[in-house]
């Protein structure tokens, strides 16, 4: 059976108080009476109560973490970033995939309330706005990835105009003027943010894109089809701009079947660095990386200056990185 305070006053000959006070540092008990409590704990592997301590200081050492999308690709780093600041912190972690559903959600975030949890980390499955939990809760919330739509939360996101400047600007850069942009689905706040940096950057160089953004699925094959008619309709492009690893991944295929070559003809760019499709492209894939981990540290450490009374509000932009590969 698990040792209990008892079985370690009774081993170290002392009262279950002055045994709790010696486990907990406090300065009433004498020193050789701390090294017989710690002894006795240490002999029969006694460890505290974590949460019966927590409750009596007011906090539990634990955090919820909501995810819309446990299985997506934006979801696991956010989440692996959190846990490692959390870990670091002696935090424990409850997580929750609400798998996109409202009802799920607000299962998942009673639950978690029921625990007692300290706070609340909520990642979305895109960066479009997302409803918030609201202004009653007990505990302080960081939403990360997917913002919230009410400006006194706070909301961690990547910074994806001034990635898609970015991306056009590493073109610029290599002497790349004809450059075009495939992209997935125009309703994502994610693809019309890196449209706004992609055109603002291009437009400061005195440049336009090819045939303007073409706005499609977050697929392989609609980057294969969408550069099969730029190339047909645009032989002098000399860069392509894409959406995410997927879509560049298409237009890779094309471009080595239609014998045009990467890079000394044509550049691309991918968008995540999503290492299975960097690194096993024909050639290695050059990405924009959207630091996902370290956003998600920094959820964790904006959440405990939260539980520590220091909450924030407004949406938080943390900037974006490119991964140089051979495409370009």
């Amino acid at each position: 059976m698990r040792a209990t305070l008892r079985d370690v006053a009774r081993l170290a000959g002392v009262s279950v108080a002055t045994a709790s006070k010696a486990l907990n540092g406090r300065d009433q008990v004498h020193p050789d009476t701390r090294a017989r409590v710690l002894a006795a704990a240490e002999k029969i592997s006694f460890t505290p109560n974590a949460l019966a301590r927590g409750l009596l200081a007011g906090q539990t050492g634990t955090v919820g973490l909501i995810t819309g999308d446990l299985d997506g690709r934006f979801s696991l780093p956010i989440l692996m970033g959190a846990e490692d600041a959390f870990g670091k912190g002696k935090m424990s972690v409850f997580l929750c995939d609400a798998r996109g559903d409202a009802i799920r959600e607000q299962y998942h975030l009673d639950a978690l309330l029921g625990r007692r949890v300290d706070g609340l980390i909520v990642v979305g499955s895109r960066t479009d706005p997302r409803p918030s939990l609201g202004r009653n809760l007990p505990v302080p919330v960081v939403y990360a990835y997917g913002p919230s739509s009410d400006e006194a939360d706070l909301s961690l996101v990547p910074d994806n105009v001034q990635g898609g400047a970015d991306s056009a600007e590493f073109l610029l850069a290599r002497g790349r003027r004809r450059i075009a942009h495939i992209t997935g689905e125009a309703d994502y706040a994610a693809a019309q943010d890196r449209v706004t940096g992609i055109e603002r950057t291009l437009a400061s160089h005195g440049e336009s894109l090819v045939g303007g953004s073409r706005f499609g699925s977050w697929t392989e094959q609609w980057g294969r089809n969408a550069t099969a008619r730029l190339i047909d309709q645009h032989p002098d492009l000399d860069g392509i701009l894409c959406g995410n690893d997927q879509i560049a991944r298409g237009a890779l295929d094309t471009l080595r079947e239609a014998g045009w070559d990467v890079p000394s003809r044509i550049s691309v760019m991918g968008y995540d660095n999503w290492e299975v499709f960097t690194t096993g492209a024909r050639p290695h894939l050059t990405s924009v990386d959207m630091n996902l981990e370290a956003l998600g540290a920094l959820a964790a450490h904006r959440l405990f200056d939260a539980i520590n009374g220091q909450a924030g509000s407004g949406i938080e932009s943390l900037p974006c990185r490119i991964v140089p590969r051979e495409t370009t």
